[in-house]
């Protein structure tokens, strides 16, 4: 197994990102000496999160459909042109021994090149609902990694491995007291915390509707972790401003251990990545999908908990009416609490990214 070079192709997302650096780290841990690779895309943000980690970066001139605006979309051509000559390019120099895509915009014209060169392809499907280009993709694959039973409906069933999706160590080791979350972000020890997190770029809805519910919320005694991303921050810190330290905004939560073990409950999106977090912490959520995701997968990926008495769901059209409602349901039921708390930890796979990585090492055997 000496000179085994991978490839880690995706992004966009932190629910892409995240995943793909710990296979990184798990790989290196268990075949030390594993010569990595990421591909991303340029301006998105693994071209930041990335070399931060210690890995080296390439960046595809790629980008996707723009819904909102035709004019914008008269170079994609061009781009999913270049991108695939790149990647090309890319595998013929890097000579991976295999290629693991993990969604994002750089993961399909990656892993098509090496599965035209055969090289050998993993994907890491994070989502119950598996998108159009995965599917494509899966048709050739080595292994499939997911997260979610009953994914035969989109992939071939002898290729699909339930692995789970994998989380940042710090997650998956998580020990700190609710003491200690609490005490990090200057909170007072014995009132209920709530953590909102639209997801590593923030929300607009969330945001919006926090924002619409702040002062009603404020009047049940309780304090804020609130994650904008980078667009709603600024608006967001004036509004905290009201309430004397109460609430306490972040464009970007890095030490999100902290911030689970500060919450007695969350609010979230139902990103695959925030979904198996949240089951390693053992926190009662409610979840507001996005919509406008592809094919409404945080809806199918939300469910999937729900479904378990895991989980509440507020869809994102009603949240500024009934969110709150929701919210003052589980803070005040205890009985509720401590069930959705159990089913969560029943759910969670913390070795996820090993997993993953002693697949990527057996493909890579041939």
């Amino acid at each position: 197994m000496s000179g085994l070079r991978v490839i880690i192709a995706g992004g966009g997302t932190g629910g892409h990102i995240f995943p793909a650096i710990a296979i990184g780290h798990a790989l290196q841990r268990l075949q030390p000496g594993t010569e990595l690779l990421f591909v991303g895309a340029i301006g998105k943000m693994e071209m930041e999160k990335v070399p931060q980690e210690g890995f080296e970066i390439i960046g595809l001139d790629i980008a996707g459909l723009n819904r909102g605006s035709i004019l914008k979309n008269i170079s994609l051509p061009y781009k999913l042109l270049k991108s695939r000559m790149q990647a090309q390019a890319i595998v013929k120099q890097f000579k991976p021994s295999a290629i693991v895509g993990v969604g994002g915009y750089a993961s399909f014209p990656v892993l098509h090149a090496g599965q035209m060169m055969n090289v050998p392809t993993l994907i890491q499907e994070q989502n119950s609902f598996a998108g159009k280009s995965n599917k494509i993709l899966g048709k050739r694959a080595k292994a499939i990694c997911v997260a979610y039973e009953n994914m035969e409906q989109f992939f071939p069933k002898a290729k699909i491995i339930l692995t789970g999706n994998p989380v940042r160590k710090s997650i998956s080791e998580m020990s700190k007291t609710s003491q200690e979350g609490k005490r990090f972000f200057g909170l007072t020890n014995d009132v209920k915390t709530i953590l909102v997190v639209g997801g590593s770029q923030g929300a607009r809805s969330v945001n919006e509707s926090i924002h619409h519910l702040l002062g009603e919320l404020m009047t049940e005694n309780v304090q804020l972790i609130w994650q904008t991303g980078k667009h709603y921050y600024e608006h967001a810190v004036k509004q905290a401003e009201k309430y004397n330290g109460r609430v306490k905004v972040y464009e970007f939560i890095r030490e999100m251990d902290y911030a689970y073990a500060a919450a007695d409950i969350v609010v979230s999106r139902a990103g695959a990545l925030a979904i198996a977090e949240l089951c390693i912490a053992g926190k009662p959520v409610i979840f507001v999908p996005l919509p406008s995701a592809a094919e409404d997968h945080q809806t199918s990926n939300a469910m999937a908990l729900v479904s378990h008495d895991a989980a509440l769901l507020v869809k994102d059209s009603e949240a500024k009416v009934e969110l709150l409602k929701k919210i003052k349901t589980v803070l005040y039921d205890n009985a509720m609490q401590q069930t959705m708390a159990a089913n969560l930890k029943t759910m969670a796979i913390k070795d996820a990214d090993e997993r993953i990585a002693r697949k990527v090492m057996e493909i890579a055997l041939g």
